[in-house]
């Protein structure tokens, strides 16, 4: 028997927040049911979302003032249990107001609903919010209110957004080690920089050594961090925004993704990232009734990569003359020649959808793997050149006082 924690509504639309053991979480759904009321959301006890970095510092102001990814997958789960359940869309909507524990997603919804009960569609009520709901969100949407299963596709929607969530956040916990083991590597060297090299500078201007080169040069770059740590600062602080300015630039953006497709390792990355989004993507978007044309435009616009994003108006162009999606996708020279035999196979098929969400489950998996092995493989890495940074600081110590023995007494 596991803990689940619930939140649901009864037939007054009160929302009723509690917990209950059961064998999973279909068994709970099962039970919350039984006793009258309508599950928005069932997760395990031990799987509720966690507050991490600064968040932690201050919760309640941090939650309340931005709206996450998270966020719209939670609105967007809990708004197609509420549809599956029979409710109407405004009722739905009127539920969700005060499911949502930051106050700006309170206030989004309810003035989504106000719209809604105005006579606007869900749709185009979304749409007033491009910054929370993407084109991508919107278009599926809208594919769902003409097609008459507006429930189904938010459930898609629902699951596709949680893939997109689950992959962030294990690249982004991944991330954490490594970036910690650069922060104090960082740390350490400046400590030595700063506080222990000046004793060595004052025992070797009093003793008048002539000391190695290797040690001039760690004093001269001791004195330079020291005297001079506000320039080092001021320098750093204008190449970032100088940096962050040229990649919002859609040359900068262009450049940068380029060269991040040529590294070694990180291309391989990045190709796994983008063939797994684009086959998720395209996929959801033919499964809820998109043309295919519509979707490559909506595809283009969720990758991440310019240089993938822009083949799709190549590809667009391509498949609008008539040619079938795998030659198009293969003149790109972007994708792995095995996403392409797989979506070959899918239209030749009549299966194209099955063979995409296919191969966006074999890409994220194989981009678990390659995420592991990169970050299992620069762990070493950046051990082995912190220690050949201290090696050498220390080294380049022991050779200087090991000089002094050399002067005449």
């Amino acid at each position: 028997m596991a803990l689940f924690l619930y939140k649901a509504t009864d037939a007054d639309g009160k929302v009723v927040s509690a917990s209950l053991e059961s064998d999973d979480e279909a068994a709970a759904v099962a039970r919350i049911q039984k006793m009258g009321l309508i599950p928005i959301r069932v997760t395990p006890a031990g799987k509720q979302p966690r507050i991490s970095g600064w968040a932690a510092l201050d919760p309640v102001k941090y939650l309340n003032r931005r709206i996450t990814g998270k966020d719209v997958m939670l609105f967007t789960q809990d708004l197609a249990s509420l549809l599956g359940a029979g409710l109407p869309v405004d009722r739905a909507l009127s539920i969700l107001v005060g499911v949502s524990e930051r106050e700006a997603m309170q206030a989004t919804v309810a003035d989504i609903l106000k719209m809604v009960q105005g006579g606007a569609y869900l749709s185009d009520a979304l749409a007033k919010y491009p910054r929370i709901f993407s084109e991508f969100y919107v278009n599926m949407v809208r594919a769902g209110e003409a097609g008459g299963v507006l429930e189904d596709v938010l459930g898609r929607l629902g699951t596709h957004l949680q893939s997109a969530q689950d992959l962030a956040d294990f690249i982004k916990s991944a991330m954490v080690y490594p970036i910690f083991l650069v922060t104090v590597s960082g740390i350490s060297i400046i400590i030595l920089m700063t506080y222990v090299m000046p004793k060595f500078t004052v025992l070797f201007a009093d003793m008048g050594a002539t000391i190695p080169w290797s040690t001039k040069l760690l004093l001269q770059g001791s004195d330079l961090l020291r005297n001079f740590w506000w320039l080092l600062l001021a320098i750093s602080a204008a190449a970032v925004f100088l940096a962050e300015r040229y990649r919002r630039t859609p040359r900068g953006r262009r450049r940068i993704d380029q060269w991040k497709l040529r590294l070694f390792l990180v291309g391989d990355l990045v190709r796994k990232m983008e063939t797994a989004r684009f086959a998720r993507t395209l996929g959801t978007l033919t499964r809820s009734g998109v043309p295919i044309l519509q979707g490559l435009d909506l595809v283009r616009k969720v990758l991440g990569n310019q240089v993938f994003a822009r083949s799709m108006e190549q590809v667009r162009l391509k498949v609008k003359e008539g040619d079938r999606l795998a030659p198009s996708l293969a003149q790109a020279g972007l994708f792995p020649s095995l996403a392409l035999q797989m979506i070959t196979v899918g239209e030749e098929t009549g299966r194209l959808e099955e063979m995409l969400f296919r191969i966006a489950d074999n890409y994220e998996k194989a981009l678990t793997m390659a995420v592991k092995r990169f970050t299992s493989l620069i762990e070493p890495v950046m051990i082995l050149a912190m220690a050949i940074v201290v090696g050498f600081i220390v080294i380049s110590m022991l050779m200087a006082i090991f000089s002094m023995n050399e002067l005449p007494f």
